[in-house]
């Protein structure tokens, strides 16, 4: 089973137990993090596609960490003209493990035994 979710303007596969590196969140490390926006879920004949987004579908984690990614080497040139400008650029990123994939019948089934307990 696997979803697709909408975050920082892009669309990312997800699937429990991976983690995810997504665009920058304002959130610490170790926190709880649930993504709403639900594109997909795909779980065999049990299929939902949204429009736009899965009603009562969200996807759990929790944010292993804060960092920057590679380092990518912007060049810029005019030619004949002597212009030469070299500058470097590190994206920030947080890492999420992806705990649970909910959707609308499980989360009814997690309030019920909630409720009997």
């Amino acid at each position: 089973m696997y979803a697709i979710v909408e975050t920082g303007g892009k669309q990312y596969q997800v699937e429990e137990g991976r983690y995810l590196d997504i665009e920058l969140l304002d959130a610490e490390k170790d926190s709880k993090v649930v993504f709403d926006k639900v594109v997909m879920v795909v779980n065999g004949k049990k299929s939902k596609v949204g429009k736009p987004y899965v009603t009562g579908a969200s996807v759990e984690g929790t944010i292993l960490k804060h960092d920057k990614a590679k380092k990518i080497i912007v060049f810029k040139q005019r030619p004949k003209k002597g212009y030469r400008k070299k500058q470097g650029h590190r994206q920030q990123f947080t890492r999420v493990m992806i705990s649970k994939i909910r959707t609308s019948a499980q989360k009814k089934s997690a309030d019920a035994q909630t409720s009997e307990e």
